[in-house]
């Protein structure tokens, strides 16, 4: 049943859900307009480690992950509550004169013969959005499954729209430049692996990582641009099982227990933080285009969309 809100926030994944809560923690009168339940969003199937990958602008994006890592440390201290783990892995082949100046704020990184080692935040995407939906509903805001077919829809009941519909602006914008870019991943039960791996060539659509969620061992994973299958493919599957065998050999025998498939919501010019004048006097904000990195920027770019609210 709707209500009354000062803010309808269009998109109920992290990033539109992260950005209702910190409007409705201010105070604000928040209803979240969501197509599908938070457990069938692009977020639901994301591998969720912490790592700006996949998204620009470069400029703006160590800033907003790094605002976001501190967070997570803090709800790591409740890892059943909120999803959030610090773990230990390593990036292949990284070197942390490689990466932009926010890697030198990585406390106790360090360069080892294999790459990049560093402990990070994993977070097991279904119950921290579980946990920003709870967070959200006691901070009084309202989640509505609502297909939205154009934003003035949302203008029509409240004077500020926040437009976090990810893959979804490039029709309601509409933004010719969001693009889906596809990543599969194989879920196994896991043999022992309690450290994250990955390995990617941003050359090359495949990638090889592996993270242990709660769930089992999540195995990846493709970067598909213009790919908009949502089907898993049988034969990319099998490969990814193998290349991530030939890092760890015990997952070739591994169970195989589900498939997921997501499409990130890729961007040509980059993350859009942006505010918009509508007919009539109100006010549309932009938060969408997060490519492969909405769970790393969530907090940092919830903050910058909301501080347009105003």
């Amino acid at each position: 049943m709707s209500t009354v809100a000062d803010v309808i926030v269009v998109g109920g994944g992290v990033s539109g859900l992260t950005t209702a809560l910190l409007l409705a923690e201010r105070g604000l009168r928040v209803r979240v307009w969501s197509r599908d339940p938070a457990s069938a969003t692009t977020s639901a199937v994301a591998g969720a480690l912490w790592w700006p990958y996949r998204i620009e602008p470069a400029a703006l994006v160590g800033a907003w992950s790094l605002e976001t890592l501190r967070v997570y440390e803090e709800l790591a201290a409740d890892p059943a509550e909120t999803g959030v783990r610090m773990v230990a892995g390593v990036h292949e082949g990284e070197r942390l004169a490689s990466l932009g100046p926010w890697a030198r704020r990585l406390e106790g990184a360090s360069e080892v013969a294999e790459g990049l080692r560093v402990t990070l935040p994993l977070i097991d995407m279904p119950a921290h959005l579980r946990w920003l939906e709870g967070r959200l509903g006691a901070a009084g805001g309202v989640v509505e499954r609502r297909t939205v077919r154009r934003l003035a829809e949302a203008a029509a009941e409240a004077p500020v729209v926040v437009n976090c519909t990810g893959l979804g602006a490039r029709e309601l914008v509409p933004d010719p430049g969001v693009r889906p870019v596809r990543g599969q991943l194989v879920v196994v039960e896991n043999p022992g692996v309690d450290e994250w791996f990955t390995s990617a060539d941003p050359a090359s659509d495949a990638t090889t990582y592996l993270f242990p969620q709660p769930g089992g061992l999540v195995l990846g994973g493709t970067a598909e641009t213009d790919d908009p299958r949502t089907e898993p493919d049988p034969r990319t599957a099998e490969e990814i099982v193998a290349r991530c065998a030939r890092v760890r050999p015990e997952i070739a025998g591994a169970r195989v227990i589900g498939h997921r498939v997501g499409l990130r919501p890729a961007r040509d010019a980059g993350v859009r933080i942006e505010a918009e004048e509508l007919t009539g006097g109100g006010l549309l904000v932009h938060n969408y285009g997060h490519g492969g990195a909405g769970v790393t920027v969530a907090r940092g770019c919830a903050r910058a969309a909301a501080q347009l609210v105003g």
